[in-house]
């Protein structure tokens, strides 16, 4: 045997040593192997991880009628029902302040009193006057009777009377000024005097605002103007609260804005927990008309296709496509003028895998 032969063999010897002493690890990676290819082929008979036995998971929404209005989008602002500068009629000291900062009061509760004495006493100067005209008109319709004077003397001392009467009431009303109450009932803002201050007319006491109702002011444009009317209905959202609010048009501008081209509207909210704060902003849907009940589905949900548009509906486990005629759209959702029926069963989510007549799992149902 020569030393090539001894070569050959010697590798031959080991390379089966090798091959013997890895022969365990070998196998198992080759049976792990096989137990991927068997489990992807399972995976594969019930088709795949979104369904089972080879149903299609979606997700559906039965079809029901919901209510449908013709609506107009626009922007405004909140008002209050009524809003006052509290300012005194008369100049003088104060010397009585019942305003709190806050408070919520009543129509005629008294704010402020202002110092009168000055008043009073002109008040009471004038009824000695008074006693002294009367008494002299007395005695000269007693000469007049006598023919002792005459009639224009007479005169002068009835108009004497009667002038002093007309500045006793003058004062009168002067001095019911000194007293300042609320106009109506309302929340009490800032107060910008303090006890003791002498105001004017010119001088800002503080407000009172009444938020309830609430007003609404919004514009449309002008080309609906003839389609708004006396109690219309609106809805509306602010920017400080997420609940939608209600209310009614109470009152329209007579003519359209040159400038804008709009017309300007209120509308009046019931704001009881004063939700509604004035000077927020508003975004207003205006219900021009009313019509009826519809059918409206997910914009997603429809297919269009070259001769018109299909959706699909669910049937006894079953995708089954079906033929509607589009209305109406909105921002996320479509009218069905026909081809869907209440208590439909419709896919909205997944119909990229659905095929007609495929088997489906539904894995949610969305209200």
């Amino acid at each position: 045997m020569n030393k090539f032969t001894k070569t050959i063999i010697s590798l031959i010897a080991i390379i089966l040593i090798l091959g013997l002493a890895f022969y365990p690890k070998i196998k198992k990676t080759f049976s792990a192997s096989e137990s991927k290819d068997n489990m992807k082929g399972k995976e594969k008979e019930k088709g795949g991880p979104g369904g089972k036995g080879g149903k299609t998971a979606v997700i559906v929404t039965v079809v029901k009628s919901t209510k449908l209005d013709d609506i107009l989008s626009s922007t405004g602002s909140i008002l209050p029902n009524e809003e006052v500068e509290i300012r005194s009629e008369i100049a003088g000291r104060i010397i009585l302040l019942n305003i709190k900062e806050g408070d919520n009061i009543q129509k005629g509760t008294v704010l402020l009193r202002i110092n009168d004495d000055e008043l009073q006493a002109r008040l009471k100067k004038l009824g000695f006057n008074k006693k002294l005209a009367e008494d002299n008109e007395g005695r000269q319709k007693v000469l007049l009777q006598k023919e002792a004077i005459s009639q224009r003397e007479y005169d002068i001392a009835v108009n004497s009377v009667n002038t002093i009467s007309a500045d006793i009431e003058d004062l009168r009303s002067q001095i019911l000024k000194t007293t300042l109450k609320a106009p109506f009932a309302g929340k009490v803002g800032f107060r910008y005097v303090s006890m003791g201050s002498y105001i004017s007319p010119a001088t800002k006491i503080a407000t009172l605002t009444n938020t309830n109702p609430a007003k609404i002011e919004f514009s449309i444009p002008a080309k609906y103007a003839t389609a708004i009317r006396q109690g219309s209905m609106i809805e509306f959202t602010t920017e400080n609260e997420q609940k939608t609010f209600t209310g009614k048009v109470y009152a329209i501008d007579p003519k359209i804005d040159p400038l804008t081209r709009t017309l300007q509207i209120r509308a009046l909210s019931p704001n009881p927990s004063n939700l509604l704060v004035p000077g927020a902003y508003a975004k207003v849907n205006l219900i021009l008309k009313s019509k009826g009940s519809a059918i409206l589905i997910p914009t997603e949900s429809v297919i269009p296709e070259a001769k018109g548009s299909k959706v699909f509906l669910v049937k006894n486990g079953k995708s089954v496509p079906q033929e509607v005629e589009l209305g109406a759209r909105g921002d996320r959702t479509v009218e069905i003028l026909s081809g869907l029926s209440i208590g439909d069963t419709l896919i909205t989510n997944g119909i990229i895998q659905v095929k007609p007549g495929g088997d489906v799992e539904i894995k949610e149902v969305v209200q």
